[in-house]
């Protein structure tokens, strides 16, 4: 079984797009899909970095044990929110923190706003820095619009057939990444 790590990027008080993290780490438990490592950057509460982490004298336990977490999944699904067309401090910082840790692992990326577009806004810019770190961003999005009408506090969604749906085809892409990349590895 593959072991997916969902990284739940918003540091915000009230945050939405939590709900969405959680959403993922039900429907990939509930289906047998995967193992799941919730990391929650609310929780690391990192601060600044000012280097990254090959360069660091001294890192945290905290900073080993994201970077840990990260080379042991063999995906990623990456919650973000959209916040005026961009995606937070907290998820640049982490993912400039790690480097070697990135290369070539598949990540899917899973956004969400209040608005109806859902977060869709955020993608170009957030591809662009994950290809230049040598990612593998999984050609399938999900874009969770209104999030706070759709999933409720645990992750809950109000139509469960039609956001299970969205998530397989979305789930499947990654896992269909995270196969190829394995195949490839072997060569």
């Amino acid at each position: 079984m593959h072991n997916i790590a969902i990284i739940s990027s918003s540091v915000r008080i009230g945050r939405n797009s939590h709900r969405v993290a959680l959403f993922f780490q039900n429907y990939l438990q509930q289906n047998a899909l995967a193992t799941v490592d919730m990391l929650d950057l609310y929780l690391y509460n990192f601060p600044v970095f000012d280097e990254r982490l090959r360069m660091m004298k001294d890192p945290s336990p905290e900073i080993l044990d994201f970077a840990q977490r990260i080379t042991k999944a063999d995906g990623v699904i990456l919650v973000t929110p959209e916040y005026n067309g961009g995606y937070p401090a907290s998820l640049k910082n982490v993912i400039d923190l790690l480097y070697p840790e990135w290369k070539r692992k598949p990540i899917a990326i899973a956004t969400a706003s209040n608005g109806q577009f859902g977060g869709t806004q955020v993608m170009t810019s957030l591809v662009f820095s994950l290809w230049k770190i040598g990612a593998w961003v999984v050609p399938a999005m999900y874009p969770g619009p209104k999030v706070q009408e759709v999933y409720d506090e645990n992750g809950t969604p109000n139509d469960a057939e039609g956001v299970n749906k969205r998530a397989k085809t979305f789930v499947d892409e990654l896992l269909w990444c995270i196969e190829a990349g394995k195949l490839m590895a072997k060569k």
